[in-house]
């Protein structure tokens, strides 16, 4: 049995039990981690059922416009449901900016439910549509497919103006951690951290998948009037997987970060598209992977350094 959801969380009966126990437990509750299905509707593209994490701390989503922006019942902050769905659309390809979003909405009848409505969808072409995406889902398609895909997205080189040492890396993990209260409670979410070129921390999420917990920091951005520049990056807290890197590039990102490890295709697309990839960034130390330069040269002692050569 269990409790109605509160911010992501859900608390149910479980039973705890050890090799050491000298008698069984008579069981107690717990907090796990809400999974619940999001179904982005766009206008003439297709649907996309998510399986997420609602977040958001009471927060309830009216919808977007293009004249008026975000509109919610707090107006200083944007609602987890609208970040995941920019996010999402932003990085499967279909919108290069929020000018390419015309309105989206989330009825209060179908609170899974944003409907959204693009500026120009006629010349979209998609990689998949009207499909069901699970929290460890990311891209579909040959390798060939994603590359040529991606290059024809992304023509103008990424910018060249974030630096930080190692020490900066543990603490944007460590504000990171500091804002994720349902993983405290759970030890079931991945987290995001998006950080400008003052290393100021200017967007953090959470969620039961990585790639949405990404796409929820970049739907932030966007949706509060910021476009995806060059000049910031991200720490996530989970894996470097290739899809993870990819929505890193459409998102303009310097540096991406992680406190596990980078796949060989992630390293691959990092190094061709100039990202500075930093794996096991764990107790002030890192492994750099790509384009070490944006990382302090005068602090490198302190991480393990291995270049993208022959990769």
């Amino acid at each position: 049995m269990s409790s109605p959801a509160t911010n992501g969380m859900v608390e149910v009966r479980c039973q705890p039990l050890s090799l050491d126990a000298e008698s069984e437990s008579t069981g107690e509750r717990t907090w796990v981690v809400q999974e619940d299905v999001l179904t982005i509707e766009i206008e003439k593209v297709g649907v996309y059922s998510l399986m997420w994490t609602p977040t958001g701390n009471g927060v309830e989503a009216v919808g977007y416009t293009s004249e008026d922006g975000v509109l919610s019942n707090d107006g200083g902050e944007v609602p987890d449901i609208l970040a995941l769905a920019a996010g999402f659309i932003f990085s499967e390809g279909m919108i290069g900016g929020l000018a390419d979003i015309d309105s989206m909405s989330v009825c209060q009848e179908r609170p899974d439910v944003v409907s959204v409505r693009l500026a120009h969808p006629e010349p979209l072409i998609v990689s998949r549509r009207n499909v069901v995406i699970n929290s460890s889902c990311g891209v579909c398609g040959g390798r060939e497919q994603l590359d040529v895909a991606l290059s024809g997205e992304v023509s103008e080189p990424l910018g060249d103006t974030v630096r930080m040492s190692v020490a900066d890396l543990a603490d944007i993990r460590s504000a990171l951690q500091h804002s994720q209260a349902v993983f405290r409670h759970t030890g079931g979410t991945h987290g995001a951290a998006m950080f400008d070129s003052n290393l100021n921390v200017v967007a953090i999420a959470e969620d039961l998948g990585r790639h949405n917990a990404l796409d929820k920091v970049i739907g932030r951005r966007l949706l509060t009037g910021k476009e995806m520049s060059s000049g910031y990056g991200v720490f996530i807290s989970s894996r470097i997987s290739y899809e993870m890197v990819a929505k890193a590039v459409r998102a303009r990102l310097e540096i991406v970060a992680a406190v596990s490890a980078p796949s060989s295709m992630a390293i691959q697309l990092a190094d061709r598209h100039g990202i500075t990839l930093c794996g096991f960034v764990r107790d002030r130390r890192a492994t750099i992977y790509t384009h070490p330069h944006r990382i302090d040269a005068r602090r490198l002692a302190e991480a393990s350094l291995l270049p993208a050569q022959g990769i």
